[in-house]
Formats: C-alpha cells, sequence, structure tokens
C-alpha cells in the first residue's frame, strides 16, 4: 500500500473522481462530510488541511482528510463541525492505522464522528454515541398525507400549528432548494442569537466558519450540494436550515428560526418540511447528528453508531495531547449522559446566555 499526501485544492480530477466512485460503492461513506469538496472547503479556512490518498497497484482506493498542526497533532477533518468521520476506501481494501499516522506525519489522531466501519480506528475508540437517523421514502402524495403515514402522533398537531400561523402570520410555503444569499444570512443571525440566548459558543462569532458556510452554500456538485431550505408564512421567513447533501444523504446542520415565532414550534416544523422534501429530491437518509435531543427522538427511525477517542503512536506530543484533551471529552460525555447532570448544566448555560444578551 503505497501512500501519498496532497492538499484538497491539489487533487486532480481523476482523485476525485475515485473519491467519489469510493462514497458510492459503500453506503457508510454516502455522507457529504465525507466528500472532497467538504475537505476542500474547510483547506481554504483552515490551515494544514491535507488528504492521504492510499494506492493500491497504483490505483487510488482510499482517502483520509485529516488537519495537522506543526507538532503533529492530528484531527478530523473540520472536527467540530462535522458529523461524520471516515478514511473512506473501495470495498475489500485494509489498511494498518500506525502506517496510515506515520504516513502523514501525525503522532495522535483526533476524532469524535468516526464512522463504527472503521475497524483499524476500533482499538482507539474511547466511546460510541447514537447518530439519529431519518430513513425517507419517496412519496407521491401532498405534505399532509406524508405527515400523517409518517408521524402520526406528531401529523394532528403539527398541521393545527401550521394553519394558525396561516391564519395569523401568512399562508405557509416552503422552499427546500433557496439561492437567495439573504436568506443565508438570516439564518446566521438567528442561529447566533440561539447560541448567545442559549450560553452556546456562537459559531458564527468566527469569520471562518461564516466564510465556510457562505462557500458550501454556492457548491454545486452531484456529490455534494449546499442545500438552503426556508419555510415561509406569507413573505417573512419563519425558519431555517442549511446543511451539505451527497447523492444520496442529507446532513442536519444549522437550523434556527425567528425567536418571535416560537409558540408555532416553527423549528420541528422546518425538520419535517425538510424530510418530506428532501424525499423527492432523491435523499434516501437525512442524519441528524450525534446529541440528546428530544426532536431526534421524535423524528428519527433508526440511530448509527459513532465512535470519538485519539489514535496515537508512541510520542511524547501524542501523550500530552490525549491527557489535555481526555478529561474534557469525559467530563463533556458524563454530564451529556445523565439527566441529573444535564438538566442544570442547561438551566446554568441559559442563565449566563440571559446576563450575556441582556448587557
Amino acid at each position: 500500500m503505497d501512500i501519498t499526501i496532497h492538499r484538497p485544492d491539489e487533487l486532480t480530477p481523476s482523485l476525485r473522481r475515485a473519491w467519489h466512485r469510493a462514497m458510492d460503492e459503500s453506503p457508510e461513506y454516502a455522507n457529504p462530510f465525507l466528500a472532497p469538496e467538504f475537505a476542500t472547503g474547510i483547506g481554504r479556512y483552515r490551515g494544514g488541511t491535507k488528504v492521504a490518498v492510499l494506492h493500491e497497484d497504483g490505483e487510488a482506493v482510499g482517502f483520509f482528510p485529516y488537519e495537522r498542526t506543526a507538532l503533529g497533532v492530528g484531527r478530523a477533518v473540520g472536527l467540530g463541525l462535522s458529523d461524520c468521520q471516515a478514511l473512506v476506501h473501495r470495498p475489500g481494501i485494509t489498511w494498518n492505522a500506525r502506517d496510515l499516522l506515520a504516513a502523514c506525519g501525525l503522532s495522535i489522531f483526533e476524532f469524535d464522528h468516526l464512522v463504527q466501519e472503521q475497524r483499524p480506528f476500533g482499538p482507539y475508540v474511547t466511546g460510541t454515541f447514537a447518530s439519529p437517523v431519518i430513513d425517507v421514502k419517496p412519496g407521491d402524495g401532498t405534505y399532509p398525507q406524508w405527515l400523517r403515514g409518517t408521524y402520526p402522533g406528531l401529523a394532528r398537531t403539527t398541521l393545527k400549528k401550521e394553519r394558525r400561523i396561516g391564519r395569523d402570520v401568512g399562508e405557509v410555503r416552503f422552499v427546500f432548494d433557496e439561492r437567495d444569499p439573504g436568506m443565508l444570512r438570516t439564518l446566521m443571525r438567528w442561529k447566533s442569537a440561539q447560541y448567545r440566548r442559549t450560553g452556546r459558543m456562537d459559531r458564527f462569532s468566527r469569520p471562518w466558519i461564516v466564510g465556510l458556510v457562505d462557500h458550501l452554500f454556492r457548491v454545486r456538485e452531484d456529490h455534494f450540494t449546499g442545500v438552503l431550505s426556508v419555510l415561509y408564512a406569507g413573505d417573512r421567513p419563519v425558519a431555517a436550515h442549511f446543511g451539505p447533501r451527497s447523492s444520496t444523504v442529507l446532513a442536519a446542520w444549522f437550523t434556527a428560526y425567528d425567536p418571535e415565532l416560537h409558540y408555532y414550534s416553527p423549528g420541528l416544523m422546518m425538520h419535517l418540511r425538510t424530510a418530506e422534501a428532501a424525499s423527492r429530491h432523491g435523499v434516501t437518509l437525512v442524519d441528524l447528528g450525534r446529541g440528546d435531543k428530544e426532536y431526534k427522538d421524535w423524528l428519527k427511525t433508526r440511530e448509527l453508531r459513532v465512535g470519538e477517542g485519539f489514535a496515537a503512536r508512541p510520542h511524547p506530543v501524542a501523550t500530552a495531547h490525549r491527557l489535555w484533551r481526555g478529561p474534557v471529552r469525559a467530563l463533556r460525555n458524563t454530564v451529556n449522559a445523565h439527566p441529573r447532570l444535564r438538566e442544570p448544566a442547561d438551566r446554568f448555560l441559559k442563565t449566563v446566555g440571559t446576563l450575556r444578551t441582556s448587557r
């Protein structure tokens, strides 16, 4: 097995085709976060973004995107933003994790949404977590018919709220692939306000993330498209979602709504409308991403498993990085796994958010 290292923007058309072929041949690698277009987007804004290409008998058969620091610390490309991570390869290809790290010049590689099938990384997984998904099937009927058939428990309440907002604000309409960049800015503004209101780190306060989302919004390829979906009441935007999609998978990424209309449950309306529309546009799976949220329990049809951990070679830098990052991850996971800890933590963050937004 030969391994060559490239910047994402250096990949030739033939290498990108080989990467797409590997995605097509294995359903577990069909996620848009595993596409070369996502790695290229990250590479525009984060230095040290690389792709290791695995060659067998002169043919490119595997692709491993990662970020590398000057000290040889590696992380999954887009760590903290990506909801799916893996070495994408064609079926039947075998590889060794330590040999891969050595070829990449990495002493350690950190991941938090690793595809479960990545067995060479298996010994380095410190925990696995549920990642809810929605299996969607093409439907010929109307949205209300689809909703009643797919989510009978939610249909009555949701349709009632949609009728109410139609009377109070304006007729409800949904655009699956909105191309107005102004609406993308509205979504980011809503999401920033939500982050601050709930005491979370405001991702859109970071210019590189804003730039990345702007860039991905403009990508229109068969294996990767940035999809902005918007729910309107009359001419007023009510809720919006932006996420990448591959040929068959739509990733739920950034969803937000007009906080003045929260009593209509616009976020839930947004997710339901998006799933129904995605089925009419060739999507077979909506990936809701790792995390315990009530709406995910309502919407999911099943769960995938993703792993987090640190693949490492014997090296002082690897030891130091694991000692620094490991306890932080362990504390976060402990809090998230126990409602008695998670609920007070959420209340504390919301109190902090209230104080922050009131200033």
